[in-house]
């Protein structure tokens, strides 16, 4: 029979293992804390699905509140894997090095071709990276659609240029101010989205609108502007031949991260998302895989 004190001793070891890094409260169902880049949440979200229908006691939990949020994580040690749409810097490496003991450890998963959107109606077709800086920089001198040579009065009779940018904790604002405006500081003004999505539906709601964002969350109310590096150069839209050619100007690897060398369930998810089951959720969602 069991007494007071043997239930209340019982009942605190239930709550241990149960509780125990690495379990859910089902007992022996092991999860991984995936978080990070919201560019990569709906890749993310996609490669956990598939792995588990592979995996079924392995749960990924996966979040997407910006690369920043997710690399601060990695530096507490708060998260198994992060997703991050830029470089980790040397001195973020060297703080999961110091708060963890461990190096931190990067896996390049696939490619993102960092789409230039317009709306659909828009007639501009191409754009040189010298102007997507005068339209978004510091003192940047092009404010109206005329400016770029189109006539947009039709949709947009004021003919400004309304810009969408991310907010300072992403990794995609981070990329295209280093990318575009050379580390410059963006103009006051632009509507600084929460998401990657969000981005692309202003823009396709707004007729005047321009906005930057992953080549994954193309809609049919938006069109990707084709970027030239220099004046007279050749223009090309994001895709999987002009990105992995380097055609493409403002191309970027999409990062994974963990703690020092990753073992167990960990390594094997990662390993799978590295093999061509993997690889062809990045295409499925629209990103660009591995070169095989």
């Amino acid at each position: 029979m069991f007494t007071r004190k043997s239930l209340i001793l019982w009942g605190l070891a239930f709550l241990a293992v149960s509780c125990s890094p690495g379990l859910s409260p089902q007992r022996g169902k092991k999860t991984i804390q995936n978080t990070g880049s919201d560019t990569m949440l709906n890749l993310a979200q996609a490669w956990s699905e598939e792995f588990h229908k592979i995996k079924p006691d392995v749960s990924v939990e996966v979040s997407g509140p910006g690369t920043a949020v997710g690399i601060e994580a990695l530096k507490q040690g708060n998260a198994d894997l992060v997703n991050a749409s830029r470089r980790l810097e040397p001195a973020e490496a060297a703080q999961v090095k110091s708060n963890t003991g461990k190096e931190p450890k990067e896996f390049i998963a696939g490619y993102d071709g960092l789409a230039v959107y317009a709306h659909k109606d828009n007639p501009l077709e191409e754009i040189v990276l010298e102007q997507l800086a005068e339209i978004y920089k510091e003192g940047g001198k092009i404010s109206k659609w005329s400016e770029l040579g189109v006539d947009l009065k039709k949709i947009c009779p004021s003919d400004e240029i309304v810009r969408f940018s991310r907010q300072s904790n992403s990794g995609t604002y981070k990329y295209f101010r280093e990318a575009v405006l050379h580390k410059g500081d963006f103009k006051r003004g632009s509507k600084d989205m929460p998401g990657s999505k969000y981005v692309v539906e202003a823009v396709g709601g707004t007729p005047c609108g321009i906005g930057y964002s992953g080549m994954a969350y193309k809609t049919d109310h938006v069109k990707f502007l084709k970027v030239a590096q220099k004046k007279g150069d050749p223009s090309f839209a994001p895709s999987n031949e002009t990105v992995l050619s380097g055609q493409y100007s403002i191309a970027r690897p999409l990062f994974l991260y963990t703690i020092g060398e990753p073992e167990g369930e960990l390594k094997d998810y990662i390993d799978w998302i590295l093999s061509p089951a993997g690889q062809g959720v990045i295409a499925k969602i629209g990103y660009i895989p591995l070169k095989k």
